[in-house]
């Protein structure tokens, strides 16, 4: 069992900025990525954006698109979200677990969801 440990999370007003981090990964095959979900209360986890293990392919769903930004340090293999223009429909506990690619809004069967990081953009 894989469980990646979410952080950066926190309040910000609408319009702000957050960074969250997923801890280092040791996922470097390209028919792997690492993905972002997010749940808001009585919402289903849905996924966010995703970067492909070794290449660093990436996926954005629309509703963050250009907005959201996600990276990859190769030196520790650390991946980021810069989440930008943050609105209230972002607020929700946002998780990070590794997924196939490029369907990466399937978790692999070794992935397991952490506690995740709260993210919470206030009006």
């Amino acid at each position: 069992e894989v469980q990646f440990v979410e952080s950066g999370g926190g309040l910000v007003q609408v319009g702000g900025s957050l960074r969250l981090s997923c801890a280092p990964s040791v996922i470097t095959r390209d028919e792997y990525a690492i993905g972002w979900f997010r749940q808001a209360p009585g919402k289903e986890r849905e996924g966010v954006s995703c970067i492909s293990a070794s290449k660093g392919y990436t996926h954005y769903v629309d509703s963050v698109k250009g907005r959201f930004t996600i990276s990859k340090i190769n030196a520790n293999n650390t991946v980021y979200l810069e989440m930008n223009s943050l609105k209230p429909e972002d607020t929700a506990v946002y998780y990070c677990i590794p997924t196939l690619f490029p369907d990466c809004d399937r978790p692999t069967d070794f992935g397991s969801w952490g506690q995740g990081t709260q993210v919470t953009v206030s009006s």
